[in-house]
């Protein structure tokens, strides 16, 4: 683990990158995409990260914004190897928030299966688990997901993949689930725990997003916008409930694209419990 802090360098990526197109690109635009995502303040937190291991990183961060979490439902869980599944509001603070309040709570055994392009997040490498979402998944991240899996840690994952998405009707939630989370579970014999985190980000980047797709643009802008929701978040608390395991041997292995979504909507349902609200 480097005692050395990672530092985000706009200017230095474009240039590294670009070599051909850097001096045309004007400073202005650079100025802009530093205030963008923040690059001044994620520094600082990387600043704070730094050295420590990914559970105590994790809560560096939040510490550094002030963010507080709390959360029910945990002190109740019994013993047991946990596929913990949860909605995916923020897409970046919320990951860290789990790391942090699951990381704390099952000392440090925790692994969190991840978008492969986060594995950039030096601090974090100590609890993700690399899944490529653009491509082939190489044998070696199989091959480490499966060890995961097949042992004693906790495991996080998102199902929906992205961040939740504004709906036809103007609520906020998540994509459809991916059957990934089932699969595994059935297959390594973990109980589901299903997790509703109680947080949105802006209606301006979920706003971003609707118009980004009407448009019929593949890639997803708004992404540049996370960073700065997250740090919109600063000084604030941030909420976790944390449902009742669902034994693996309930669910419907046959169809797991259908049992993703019922477990969808049963996190959706846990907002509308009494201690949410």
């Amino acid at each position: 683990m480097s005692c050395e802090p990672m530092r985000i360098d706009v200017d230095h990526v474009l240039r590294a990158r670009l070599p051909r197109h850097y001096r045309y690109i004007p400073r202005f635009v650079v100025r802009w995409l530093e205030r963008i995502i923040c690059q001044d303040k994620l520094n600082a937190i990387l600043v704070k990260m730094a050295g420590k291991n990914s559970v105590d990183a994790a809560t560096a961060a939040l510490d550094e914004m002030g963010i507080t979490i709390e959360s029910s439902g945990l002190e109740k869980l019994p013993e047991g190897r946990f596929m913990f599944v949860s909605n995916h509001p923020l897409g970046g603070l919320d990951g860290l928030a789990l790391i942090s309040l699951l990381g704390n709570r099952y000392d440090r055994k925790i692994k969190f299966m991840v978008n492969d392009l986060l594995m950039a997040v030096e601090p974090l490498r100590g609890v993700f688990l690399p899944v490529n979402k653009y491509g082939r998944q190489s044998r070696a991240s199989a091959t480490q997901i499966e060890e995961a899996l097949a042992g004693d840690e906790q495991f996080i994952t998102f199902p929906a993949g992205l961040c939740s998405r504004m709906q036809p009707d103007g609520t906020i939630a998540d994509l459809p689930w991916q059957k990934a989370a089932v699969v595994h579970a059935v297959n390594y014999k973990r109980d589901i725990v299903p997790i509703y985190f109680d947080a949105v980000n802006s209606r301006f980047f979920y706003r971003f997003a609707k118009w980004r797709k009407r448009l019929g643009l593949k890639f997803n802008i708004e992404l540049i916008f996370l960073p700065k929701e997250m740090i919109k978040k600063s000084g604030s608390t941030l909420r976790a409930v944390i449902g009742d395991p669902i034994p693996w041997d309930t669910l419907d292995g046959a169809h797991p694209k259908q049992e993703a979504a019922r477990l969808r909507e049963i996190v959706i349902n846990m907002s509308k419990t009494p201690h949410n609200q």
